[in-house]
């Protein structure tokens, strides 16, 4: 993975001045634009005491942090950027708490910020549909948070918990999120839309996605019947082809997704839950590189956002 230390960070955002030069080229591609006001070529310049730019000809201001989760924040800039920063470079996520702690914020202010770029997480990691001919997806669901009341199965182990879904391409990208129950007209659709048909999916034994195998090659594995990994061999054009089917690619998600919550997080409440998976969702699409990661969010403060739920 490629890292960004903290004194490289600090080199290049040292200032407020030096995060807002960052969004005008984000937002406006540059301080030597067409300007908005008068309709010339024309280069802009800092304001001292506002988050703006000015034309040296009219003197149209332009704002690059108008629409952003900047908008109307008292909160320094450096600051944004540097939880920006911790967020994206640590696996198991930040704590508001410890935003609190490290910026000498207040908590409120700090609760914010986290879900804001959480949101901003969300806008920025899309990347249309998994899969696709040859390609394999696995697909599972776990539940999540609360308090079971009994061991085993039916409404007392739900107990106050939220069942999220997720679908992950092998050697590709993942998509999680929390859906209101794991009945066949709930999972069905959600996996008929995220997934190319003819894509090889696999899932557990889950009577769910019984009909996947009408649009998908769909392999099951029994987890009942303590079968974890299946090989299909099939020969297609006369070749032999062996396909392995498991979900341990997605269940290993689950598993340090829900690590991460108690050891880092504590708890989280069902409403807030597909910020959290969201989070997690980005972290791990594109944990290749800690500053593609960053850059990626700052680049997406030009893009619509996703709003509270």
């Amino acid at each position: 993975m490629a890292k960004c230390t903290f004194k490289q960070f600090q080199e290049m955002y040292p200032s407020d001045a030096a995060c807002l030069a960052k969004l005008m080229d984000v937002n406006y591609g540059g301080t030597e634009i067409t300007c908005p006001g008068c309709g010339v070529d024309s280069k802009f310049h800092p304001l001292q005491k506002r988050r703006a730019f000015v034309c040296q000809l009219c003197g149209h201001h332009v704002y690059p942090a108008a629409g952003t989760i900047f908008h109307k924040s008292p909160t320094n800039l450096t600051k944004w950027f540097f939880v920006i920063y911790l967020m994206t470079s640590t696996r198991h996520g930040v704590a508001a708490k410890e935003v609190e702690r490290q910026l000498g914020v207040t908590y409120k202010c700090a609760w914010r910020m986290c879900h804001e770029i959480r949101k901003l997480m969300a806008s920025a990691d899309y990347s249309g549909p998994l899969g696709g001919k040859g390609r394999h997806v696995e697909a599972d669901e776990t539940l999540v948070g609360g308090r079971a009341r009994r061991h085993g199965k039916g409404k007392g182990r739900r107990a106050k918990k939220t069942v999220v879904m997720g679908m992950v391409e092998r050697d590709g990208m993942l998509r999680t999120g929390p859906v209101p129950d794991d009945k066949t007209f709930t999972l069905e659709p959600i996996i008929l839309e995220n997934v190319v048909p003819d894509t090889i999916v696999t899932t557990d034994g889950h009577t769910s996605y019984q009909n996947l195998g009408l649009t998908y090659q769909h392999g099951v594995v029994k987890h009942s019947e303590n079968e974890y990994v299946r090989y299909d061999h099939t020969f297609p054009d006369g070749k032999l082809q062996t396909i392995v089917h498991h979900t341990n690619t997605i269940e290993g998600h689950w598993s340090h997704f829900k690590r991460s919550i108690k050891g880092t997080h504590v708890h989280i409440s069902a409403k807030h839950l597909w910020k959290y998976c969201a989070e997690f969702n980005f972290r791990r699409n594109y944990r290749v590189s800690h500053m593609l990661m960053f850059d990626r969010l700052i680049s997406a403060m030009a893009l619509p956002r996703i709003q509270e739920a």
